[in-house]
């Protein structure tokens, strides 16, 4: 078919480039109005004086920074580092085999839709049910009592057990779906081939499978990290003194001691470890993609080679 177009190609290219600027205009519009703004305003908070009814004042100051060098805010921080580590790692253990039974397994969609169905329901929900079974007369402890394992009740609530238990579960899905999407993309006849070169099965998962399948870890490892180290409602309804985390530090220095530069300085810590985190995606995305065009070109050329 002939093309109907007369101008120069300079001119229809530089047409497509206009459409593709005003085609981005509305999301650039919300990606501004719904992030860029916001963390201007908590970057420029940080950095003010905290007023004397609440709010801030329009002087600069270092003063919050300055308070976060407290010793308690440190173990504080410490702490919610701690319990978002154990929570990610046991995480990843249990979405690993999850994913690859997933895989693996010809009924993929029922599979999907097991993992989605938490979704459909509100966290506030899934939570109060968890507070039901961990209660001193929940489920587990009526299990326990009547299997007479336990003559007394068991403090299975208000601690960092319960945190990282119920965390664990609220983030379980967002771990296994990255993974689980690495690992239906990976060729299975690496694996074979590491067999037939003298590897057993668990040295060809952990030098063939894992190092193939590293984006979608490190895009579980990310997902389920950054939620947990910001959380603020889990530790605050399963948790206790000791479960006192970052997230709840910011809602009550803007609620109860109103000390928003504070609040936003801790936000400023939160919101640097996601962008650490989203770099790292990045960059690892990116020596993947390099390395299977590599690879790719390799195949292509030692095949070329042969015809």
């Amino acid at each position: 078919m002939k093309n109907t177009d007369e101008r120069p190609p300079a001119a229809r290219w530089k047409n497509k480039i206009n459409q593709g600027a005003l085609y981005s205009w509305p999301m650039g519009l919300w990606f501004i109005i719904f992030f860029i703004a916001p963390l201007i305003i908590i970057t420029i908070y940080s950095f003010l004086r905290k007023g004397i009814y609440g709010g801030v004042e329009p002087q600069f100051s270092l003063r919050a920074y300055k308070q976060m060098c407290n010793p308690k805010y440190a173990i504080l921080v410490l702490r919610t580092l701690r319990i978002a580590l154990i929570s990610t790692f046991i995480t990843i253990l249990l979405a690993l085999p999850c994913g690859y039974a997933m895989a693996r397994s010809k009924h993929q969609t029922i599979l999907l839709f097991l993992v989605i169905i938490p979704f459909w329901t509100n966290s506030l929900i899934r939570i109060f049910a968890w507070m039901s079974i961990l209660n001193n007369d929940g489920i587990l402890n009526q299990i326990l009592m009547g299997l007479h394992i336990t003559h007394n009740y068991i403090q299975f609530l208000y601690n960092q057990g319960a945190v990282i238990l119920v965390s664990v579960y609220m983030y379980l899905p967002y771990a296994i779906l990255p993974i689980f999407t690495s690992i239906d993309k990976f060729d299975f006849s690496l694996l074979e081939a590491a067999r037939d070169l003298g590897a057993n099965k668990s040295q060809s998962m952990f030098r063939v499978l894992i190092p193939g399948i590293r984006s979608g870890i490190i895009t579980a490892v990310i997902f389920t990290f950054i939620p947990v180290f910001g959380a603020y409602t889990v530790p605050l309804l399963v948790g206790g003194k000791d479960s006192y985390m970052l997230g709840n530090i910011i809602v009550d220095q803007v609620q109860k001691t109103r000390n928003w530069p504070l609040a936003a300085a801790f936000s400023m810590v939160i919101t640097l470890v996601s962008v650490i985190g989203i770099l790292w995606i990045s960059r690892t995305n990116k020596k993947d993609a390099k390395l299977k065009s590599v690879s790719t070109k390799e195949e292509n050329y030692i095949t070329g080679g042969q015809r």
